[in-house]
């Protein structure tokens, strides 16, 4: 892949086949594990009744979708209040919902845009906005899979079973950078 660039009003880079299906690959990964979570929201008669959706009162179990889908209010673990949690609890069922819609909506919107089979990617700048936010939830899915820190090194001996996996991480990051360069230019 060569860097994004502006082209216009376009912002344009070219994929080899490999490099599109690892993208797509891992969006509509994401994507999947974003739709169960949607899934598995309780249904709720008062919701039905209003058009108001709303999703699960808990964090995910998983860390992955727990990274995903941040709690919307940290409780005080110094000073726990009940009160606290379930304000915590009431701000991720009405919140939820709208930021698993937006989340799979930017997946859809690689996934259309993306070709299988590698070539040319022109976007309109919402687009391009549109990877960048499924290439950031992709790089947070795949840095907390690899339990990457700060500390992390750039390069993990063979014998890891994550090291092929930092390497696509790493290349993430670049494609991203380089897509926030191409959309600021």
């Amino acid at each position: 892949m060569r860097n994004w660039h502006r082209e216009g009003d376009k912002i344009v880079a070219e994929l080899d086949r490999q490099e599109a299906a690892v993208i797509r690959g891992l969006v509509s990964q994401v994507q999947d594990m974003l739709q169960a979570r949607a899934e598995e929201a309780p249904q709720d008669e008062l919701a039905e009744l209003t058009g108001i959706r709303t999703g699960a009162s808990t964090s995910p179990d998983d860390p992955i979708l727990s990274r995903l889908l941040p709690d919307f209010h940290r409780l005080d673990p110094d000073a726990p209040d009940p009160g606290e949690a379930d304000s915590a609890s009431a701000l991720r069922s009405l919140h939820e919902p709208e930021l698993l819609d937006l989340k799979n909506g930017v997946a859809a919107v690689v996934l259309d845009t993306c070709p299988p089979q590698g070539g040319a990617v022109v976007l309109a700048d919402e687009q391009a906005e549109a990877w960048l936010s499924a290439i950031n939830d992709v790089r947070l899915a795949l840095g907390t899979a690899l339990d990457i820190s700060e500390d992390m090194p750039d390069e993990l001996p063979e014998e890891d079973p994550r090291s092929a996996h930092l390497g696509v991480y790493h290349w993430l990051t670049w494609v991203q950078e380089t897509l926030i360069e191409a959309i600021t230019e």
